[in-house]
């Protein structure tokens, strides 16, 4: 894959501008990496654990161990994480439904959840299908102010006005919205403030794209379910599917008996030699999210220098591992991605086309050239086509993978002017 000299110059110059924040990434990573192998210490990892079990599954002390060393990871009491939730989204609805009863209502207060999950709350979709709103869940939304801090009065004021919320909703990452990623600590700020009005509510934070990016996690805040995907960061790259939800002992009580059925909960699930792969990703984690996080810190300031308007921007912190460059056109954003999977590892010879892909508003064009189908953590890139037309970047299992990405997404972009 050959690049002009003016883009090899420009990633060089990046890189020199890039050492600090760099610094910081590596910083991060090593304080995670050391909690995680902190906590495999503990518990007593062994090659016994990354066995398989079949059937019911019962008495499957990997899985069980596993559990508790997801729960000291995500800060908090209990936790399950499990090879047969298909993604964020699956575990997002058994956390939802497991908490939420007819009469309740949900309160999303960082705006517009993920659009996958309209269908999932029943603001969008067909009545009837099984939506929390046909079992009598009713929502509210609060949007987060311009400069992407939580509209607290307001939020505090619905809160009094209905008794009935029974869960306050953030999601961390901007999804598909032109907003700030919340970092932990605003995270924090705001359940503060709600637990001091509503202590009877349940705080649940979709983190995905954001776990290993700072220090702590929102468990460590005061969530009471703290929700991801094993396929974007904290799979490392090894997971082959799955997902995690940790908080209180209660919370994961009620939501692991949506995941398997009331009595059982936890108890049984057989991990069908996937344990090991499972360990395997979060002991590989934080590192593989300091090379995504490097990657986007230089698609930032690639992007910016060739005159796109990009968040955050290269010298900003950074609270998950996605990266936005507004294209501008349909056809920039399609060329975006173009660039990406011919950057990839994995099927670099298919050309992305936008579809109407299931769940979504608009058609979306999808760049995935991952050795896991859907994988967030690997090179990846995707967008609606609809103004602005914001390519939405993430991945990248190693930078030098990561970095040939960008320069080819670069290359095509710079085509498509011509």
């Amino acid at each position: 894959m050959e690049f002009s000299e003016k883009l090899l110059n420009l990633a060089i110059e990046a890189e020199a501008a890039l050492a600090d924040r760099f610094a910081e990434i590596d910083k991060i990573a090593f304080e995670n990496t050391r909690r995680v192998m902190d906590s495999f210490r503990k518990h007593r990892v062994s090659d016994s654990m990354f066995q398989s079990t079949s059937g019911y599954g019962s008495g499957d002390k990997g899985r069980e161990t596993l559990d508790l060393i997801w729960a000291e990871m995500m800060g908090t009491e209990a936790a399950f994480v499990r090879q047969n939730i298909t993604s964020g989204t699956h575990a997002l609805t058994i956390g939802l439904f497991g908490l939420l009863r007819p009469g309740d209502a949900l309160y999303s207060i960082a705006g517009k959840p993920y659009e996958t999950l309209e269908e999932v709350i029943g603001i969008a979709g067909e009545a009837g299908n099984g939506s929390l709103r046909d079992f009598g869940v009713d929502y509210l939304q609060t949007d987060l102010k311009p400069d992407g801090s939580f509209r607290t009065e307001e939020i505090l004021g619905n809160l009094r006005a209905h008794p009935n919320v029974k869960v306050v909703f953030i999601q961390r990452s901007k999804g598909y919205l032109n907003r700030k990623t919340l970092s932990v600590e605003q995270i924090g700020g705001a359940i503060a403030e709600v637990k001091r009005v509503r202590p009877d509510v349940y705080a649940v934070v979709d983190n995905c794209y954001g776990e290993f990016t700072q220090p702590c996690e929102p468990g460590q805040v005061g969530a009471d379910l703290v929700i991801g995907s094993l396929i974007k960061n904290p799979g490392g790259g090894m997971a082959e599917s799955g997902g995690y939800l940790a908080g209180t002992s209660r919370a994961v009580e009620l939501a692991s008996y949506r995941l398997t059925s009331v009595g059982i909960g936890t108890e049984q699930g057989a991990t069908l030699w996937q344990n090991k792969s499972m360990y395997k990703g979060l002991f590989y984690a934080p590192h593989t999210v300091a090379q995504a996080l490097k990657t986007a810190c230089l698609a930032a300031y690639i992007f910016e220098k060739l005159g796109y308007d990009v968040e955050p921007r290269w010298d900003e912190p950074r609270y998950d591992i996605i990266q936005t460059v507004k294209t501008g056109s349909a056809e920039g954003l399609c060329a975006f991605c173009r660039g990406i999977q011919m950057g990839s590892p994995v099927d670099a010879f298919v050309i992305p086309e936008p579809w109407e892909m299931p769940g979504y508003a608009d058609r979306v064009i999808m760049a995935a050239g991952g050795f896991t189908q859907g994988s967030s953590i690997e090179l990846s890139a995707d967008g609606p086509l609809r103004p602005p037309y914001t390519a939405f970047f993430q991945g990248g299992l190693t930078y030098e993978s990561g970095r040939i990405g960008i320069l080819s997404a670069a290359r095509e972009m710079l085509g498509s002017k011509r």
